[in-house]
């Protein structure tokens, strides 16, 4: 009956909940606090940026440019909103101010020129990103979104094949006091089985130890399957050029002389493992949400149920935009897309960064959320549900409309990765039955 209900009703159409939820609204995220810096002429538009960060979950703190800066914790973000007042100059002059008071936080310049001078004379006094005016909201909510979503990373893991102790022991004393985490093998013929257990970002390299050398154990490895791209750099006394570039044609990504300068060598590991975390975060990620993929959000699903503590508990939950093939009939495709995105941009908003947002494929989602309880884990979801019912999304003949229906099942009951999304799966498809819309707990 509940389906047939949900059928009768146009696609598109604001859905009118009825009655309030059985459970209180969860205090899930503290709102992520964002300054922006206003011209007097630009309020129209801070205005409506304001209330599109409050939708998402923002914490926006308007700031006119002649004021003094906010005396609270420093913000996620700060906007720039220039307009015909102030002067460039006034303008590079108050850029530098913020970026001193916050060196933390993601500076936005909003509206640029897409010239070379004028992009790079804001970047110099502080500008992280700079938007022009064609696509200033969209890109704007994305980008900050996406700084939600920046996991926490996992500490740089370097693996240090090399047979001498006294130099094994200043190259981890020189990473550790980068923060960078190290492990040394001084016997290569045990790499295949301490890169498979340690799973390092980059590999440091001896030329020369016993039984093999370096492009030998280089070349082994790169015969691994998944550690093709990972990045070697090669540590050797060897000067000979000619050398050097046969070490680098044979599977080598860069060459450092010994002895090495610390600084010099912390350096290029930093700057290897974040180009190459960088290229496999592009292989794991939905290109129109930004999200995890379907792949992806498997394998980090099983990652959290492995490392969870034994009295922990983790909640999945499975999302399906409701009658969403009608909405791609009815307004097209490029509105289907927004419609996603709408729900990717609010779940992101809306919860934490150490939580797990994929999209499972199509129209799906899937989230993990740890160490919350089966209650309070429907909460969180029922409330992104009734924001999400309330969420306009416009199109050229208007504005339509649309919700998502839920399940979810948690580990006090379900042990393993399957078991939960196939629980969280089943508890979704009753959600459907019983006139969507609404979020099902597989564990009652």
């Amino acid at each position: 009956i509940g389906a047939i209900e949900s059928a009768r009703q146009p696609v598109g159409e604001r859905r009118v909940e009825e009655g309030g939820s059985a459970v209180p609204d969860p205090e899930w995220v503290r709102p992520r606090s964002v300054w922006l810096i206003t011209a007097p002429d630009r309020s129209e538009q801070a205005d409506a940026l304001m209330q599109q960060l409050r939708y998402f979950g923002f914490k926006p703190v308007d700031v006119h440019w002649d004021e003094p800066l906010p005396e609270a914790e420093a913000p996620l973000a700060v906007l720039f909103i220039p307009g015909v007042t102030p002067t460039i100059d006034q303008q590079l002059e108050q850029i530098a101010v913020v970026r001193a008071a916050v060196p933390a936080s993601q500076l936005f310049y909003i509206g640029v020129e897409r010239a070379m001078e004028p992009v790079v004379a804001v970047m110099r006094a502080g500008i992280d990103v700079t938007v022009s005016s064609d696509d200033q909201s969209s890109m704007v909510l994305t980008r900050i979104l996406d700084l939600v979503q920046t996991h926490e990373q996992e500490k740089y893991r370097v693996l240090v094949v090399e047979d001498s102790r006294v130099a094994a022991a200043l190259i981890k004393r020189t990473l550790s006091e980068h923060n960078i985490d190290s492990m040394n093998v001084s016997d290569p013929s045990a790499l295949i089985e301490t890169v498979a257990t340690y799973r390092p970002d980059l590999v440091l390299m001896d030329m020369y130890m016993p039984r093999f050398n370096g492009v030998e154990a280089t070349r082994v490895l790169r015969q691994v399957a998944g550690q093709q791209a990972m990045p070697i750099v090669y540590l050797s006394s060897e000067s000979d050029i000619g050398m050097q570039v046969e070490a680098l044609r044979l599977g080598g990504d860069q060459f450092l002389t010994k002895p090495f300068n610390p600084v010099l060598l912390a350096a290029v590991v930093r700057t290897k493992i974040e180009r190459y975390r960088e290229a496999m975060r592009s292989t794991r990620t939905d290109g129109l949400t930004g999200l995890l993929n379907h792949t992806a959000s498997k394998a980090r699903l099983k990652q959290m149920v492995e490392l969870m503590p034994s009295h922990g508990n983790l909640c999945v939950a499975m999302l399906d935009i409701d009658h969403f093939k009608s909405i791609n009939d009815t307004f097209g495709h490029p509105v289907g897309d927004q419609v996603i995105r709408g729900l990717a941009w609010l779940l992101k908003g809306r919860l934490r960064a150490s939580d797990l947002i994929g999209r499972y494929g199509g129209e799906e989602f899937i989230l993990a959320l740890p160490d919350a309880t089966p209650e309070r884990a429907t909460a969180v979801i029922e409330r992104i549900r009734r924001d999400f019912a309330a969420l306009p999304h416009a199109h050229m003949e208007g504005t339509l409309y649309s919700t998502f229906s839920a399940g979810v099942a948690c580990t006090l009951h379900y042990s393993t990765p399957s078991e939960l999304t196939e629980a969280a799966d089943n508890a979704l498809l009753e959600a459907k039955r019983k006139g969507r819309n609404r979020v099902i707990n597989a564990c009652g």
